[in-house]
């Protein structure tokens, strides 16, 4: 299947910059998976489309500040680190820039005399080792430092916002969700972002069960198609947590008949990737590379919100898939057209 089939337009001054002041104040767009209707809502309005029974699922991943900026000792050259995951003990898969001048043997120090902006001691605060070089033009780090990595990431890293936007972050935890917890992630599950602790509990007093899952965002989720067809494409691994009280939960619910909605598209990948062949869920953690796409039969997931997605990227393919790639084209169109809030910080579409 080629991938220009899941292109769209999109003028530029519809890519939202900012988050809303108010995180429920979005929009939403409510498309019907059977009958291809749209509907135009405020985004509180989705308690309409729930009702008691259902649950709705969560990934509680935090984002870490895993942009560093750093210079080469030997040279004095700049170079710049995204974090993508942890690997064992001080090792990480990050990608770096300047790739070419990045290779196994070189060293990379933050903070002290490094000059970015974060800190002026004497010493650097961390240095990182490349080890090797991994798939995708990846390459594993290793750490070296003084105190705890988290803490000193805290203090040099910066949040790792896509390149589509522009402007400056008013403050980190506006790039989480109210319930993130579980620290992993290079970028937001931003479906979770409308989100408040208020509305959340409204839902709960209505009969709706909140359920968590975990899947740190990583390459896998953002990385753009480079291949002309869905199949050429390769999915990278991100690791994911189901824990048993979220199965009893999902599986309890299904039993009796209630929906399962996820929140975000990594949700409904976890979900997906601990599906069993007949429906239920298995608790476990490990890492999935699973690549939804139109012919794939979801097991677990029955409804889902999610944000508007870039042209021609797997997460246009994964909705397509829950709902046909015709429908999900004609809603686009439709949201184009009223001028939502497109990507990371914008508007919010539920799937039903």
């Amino acid at each position: 299947m080629q991938v220009d089939l899941f292109d769209y337009e999109l003028p530029e001054s519809l890519i939202a910059q900012t988050p809303l002041a108010n995180r429920t104040a979005s929009r939403l767009l409510t498309l019907d998976k059977r009958t291809g209707e749209i509907g135009h809502h405020g985004f509180e309005q989705l308690e309409q489309y729930l009702q008691a029974g259902d649950v709705l699922v969560l990934n509680d991943t935090r984002v870490i500040p895993a942009r560093l900026f750093g210079v080469k000792p030997d040279t004095g050259a700049k170079a710049e680190v995204l974090l993508l995951k942890q690997l064992e003990g001080d090792a990480w898969e990050a990608l770096v820039r300047p790739g070419k001048r990045l290779r196994a043997g070189a060293r990379i120090q933050f903070g002290g005399n490094s000059d970015d902006g974060q800190d002026g001691g004497k010493e650097p605060l961390l240095t990182a080792t490349v080890e090797s070089e991994g798939e995708m033009g990846t390459r594993v780090l290793r750490f070296s430092y003084e105190g705890i990595f988290n803490e000193i990431l805290d203090r040099l890293g910066h949040m790792p916002l896509p390149p589509y936007i522009k402007e400056q972050l008013p403050e980190r935890e506006r790039y989480q969700t109210v319930y993130a917890k579980h620290q992993g992630s290079a970028a937001a599950p931003t479906a979770g972002l409308h989100f408040t602790e208020e509305y959340l509990h409204r839902l709960e007093q209505k009969g709706i069960q909140l359920a968590y899952v975990t899947l740190h965002v990583g390459l896998g989720t953002f990385r753009p198609v480079a291949a002309d067809t869905i199949e050429e494409h390769d999915m990278h691994e991100e690791y994911y947590e189901v824990t048993p009280e979220t199965a009893r939960k999902i599986n309890e619910a299904r039993a009796r008949g209630g929906r399962v909605v996820a929140v975000g598209t990594t949700s409904a990948r976890t979900l997906e990737t601990a599906a069993r062949e007949d429906g239920t869920l298995e608790a476990g953690s490990g890492w999935t590379g699973i690549f939804i796409y139109p012919g794939y039969r979801y097991r677990i997931v029955d409804a889902l919100l999610t944000n508007f997605h870039l042209p021609k990227s797997t997460l246009m393919m994964l909705i397509s898939a829950l709902a046909g790639r015709e429908r999900v084209l004609a809603a686009y169109k439709e949201a184009v057209e009223r001028e939502y809030r497109f990507f990371s910080f914008g508007d919010a579409m539920f799937i039903y």
